[in-house]
């Protein structure tokens, strides 16, 4: 028997969630036959079988979120005449989903409490908890009333609980994939980052009624970036290093019912507007089937968010490290404006333009909305 632990996906991360099985317990597998999905905080990894043999167990869930190390399978491996059956080896499932609290351990500090009149018998109302696990089941909206120890005596551990995560009360959920990273980069941002954002509109009385949005503003972040590059740039605070960049790689975000996710449009400033309509298409066809690679997700340079393409007008978008600036293009208005002294409507896109002030001046942050703005008021 030959156990096989989720092996290290790259990019030094150190979980991920599973996404789908591809085999069962008892299907037999090829050497390199992909049999699972998994999703790290970078993208969509398919695992392939080390072994070939027949599957004996699996181990977590589609949805479960597992460590690096945690163990997958055991598989019984197709044994090849001459080779020695002493060769296998059991494995006890001392790795698994992330929260698992050895269930062996002798001597546990365990937490008794009681549910219920004190005259019932006490043996049924009895629970017998970690006390790290009563906190989790407390935090995830666990019944302990519902869960049975695997623990010595039937201690409750972490792991039980994380065992019941499809019981968990109305509204309460493990946030995991995209979710999960979100709340790591987000963090990371609000921590380190030194955020003004600066608010302007571009009036479009000179666009086209059928001009594609999307497009438009991706050329127009292109031209501002050329123009003003101060914003397409990286900053290492540790290093006090800021690496402006001449190619122009567009982080653009994408709301899912998976999250939110940040795919990359590389050399930008190479592509036409059918050529970028195409590339958005085919990316967000890939990130609503989960089917998007690590690449494609890497090297930004600057982020642009299109939320006005569900509601708002204005935000303070948030800067992902180590990129200094994000463009955040809010719902297209009608307002009246002043011309030549005469009242006249107009079509109006806010734009909020959040920027790293670490790494770059007002002066270059004002320029590089002035010149974005002009852009997207051409006709």
């Amino acid at each position: 028997m030959k156990s096989f632990l989720l092996p290290d996906l790259g990019e030094g991360l150190a979980e991920s969630e599973i996404v789908e099985w591809h085999v069962n317990v008892g299907d037999d597998v090829d050497l390199d036959q992909v049999i699972l999905t998994v999703e790290t905080a970078k993208a969509v990894v398919e695992v392939p079988a080390p072994y070939s043999g027949k599957i004996v167990k699996r181990y977590g869930e589609e949805g479960d979120v597992i460590s690096i190390g945690s163990l997958l399978i055991e598989i019984e491996e197709a044994v090849t005449e001459g080779a020695s059956l002493n060769e296998s080896s059991n494995t006890n499932d001392a790795a698994t989903v992330v929260g698992n609290v050895s269930s062996h351990t002798h001597h546990v500090e365990v937490d008794d409490f009681w549910v219920g009149a004190a005259h019932h018998n006490a043996e049924e109302n009895s629970i017998t908890a970690m006390p790290s696990a009563r906190l989790l089941a407390k935090k995830l909206g666990i019944d302990l009333l519902r869960v049975k120890g695997s623990g010595q005596d039937g201690v409750i551990t972490d792991n039980d609980i994380y065992d019941q995560i499809d019981k968990q009360a109305p509204g309460t959920e493990v946030l995991k994939g995209a979710r999960r990273t979100m709340v790591g980069t987000m963090a990371q941002s609000h921590h380190s980052v030194a955020s003004v954002t600066i608010t302007e509109e571009a009036m479009l009385d000179n666009w086209q009624n059928d001009e594609d949005i999307s497009g438009r503003l991706i050329k127009a972040v292109v031209h501002a970036c050329q123009t003003e590059p101060a914003l397409n740039a990286w900053f290492d605070a540790e290093t006090m290093t800021r690496c402006v960049h001449s190619n122009v790689n567009i982080g653009i975000a994408v709301d899912s019912s998976h999250g939110l996710y940040v795919p990359v449009l590389r050399n930008a400033n190479e592509y036409d507007q059918a050529g970028i309509r195409q590339w958005l298409n085919e990316t967000v066809q890939g990130i609503r089937a989960r089917r998007i690679g690590r690449e494609q997700l890497q090297h930004a340079t600057i982020t642009l968010s299109n939320f006005g393409a569900i509601a708002g007008i204005f935000a303070t978008p948030v800067v992902t490290p180590p990129q200094v600036a994000i463009v955040g293009a809010g719902r297209i208005i009608e307002k009246v404006i002043m011309r030549d002294g005469q009242a006249v409507g107009v079509k109006a896109l806010p734009l909020s333009i959040t920027f790293d002030h670490r790494a770059c001046t007002g002066g270059e942050a004002a320029r590089f909305v002035k010149v974005l703005v002009e852009h997207l008021q051409q006709g």
